[in-house]
């Protein structure tokens, strides 16, 4: 596979094991940097996180930062794209770019309102229909970083 600039997909506070596993898989199946912010809900030696991961966590760039913030002054010029079900503009009409930072939040309360509010324009959701009120992190972490690779030619 060519080398490409890669995306970064930021948990914040993961709480669920295997959802950050398989998100770690897909950041190694796309070149992507994985972030981890702030308190864990697990033990990063946790077996369903290796297990979910499989054995492709060599193959993977794993960061991990006190807080939102330190990742931010570490990456001044880095755009940060929010999602979340709360976010009015859908993923397909974000113009990605190559080095984007996608940012999910914690599983059971999302990104901090403030943080969605002050960023409004860089917040995107994905659509639901139906009485579901969200979609499985893991989920929707592939589904907008496959939509961001499509967009720049990567795939």
């Amino acid at each position: 596979m060519e080398s490409i600039k890669p995306f970064h997909i930021v948990l914040v506070e993961p709480e669920i094991p295997p959802n950050t596993g398989n998100i770690a898989r897909l950041c190694g199946a796309t070149q992507s940097v994985l972030h981890l912010v702030g308190k864990l809900g697990f033990s990063t030696d946790d077996r369903s996180l290796k297990r979910a991961g499989l054995d492709y966590w060599h193959a993977v760039d794993v960061r991990y930062w006190r807080d939102l913030d330190e990742l931010k002054m570490t990456f001044p010029s880095g755009r940060f794209i929010y999602a979340s079900t709360k976010a009015v503009k859908s993923y397909v009409e974000m113009a990605f770019r190559e080095g984007d930072f996608i940012v999910f939040g914690k599983e059971t309360r999302g990104l901090p309102e403030e943080l969605l509010a002050a960023n409004e324009e860089t917040c995107v959701r994905i659509p639901i229909f139906g009485a579901v009120r969200s979609i499985n992190l893991a989920t929707s972490a592939g589904i907008i970083l496959y939509e961001a690779l499509r967009q720049t030619g990567a795939i």
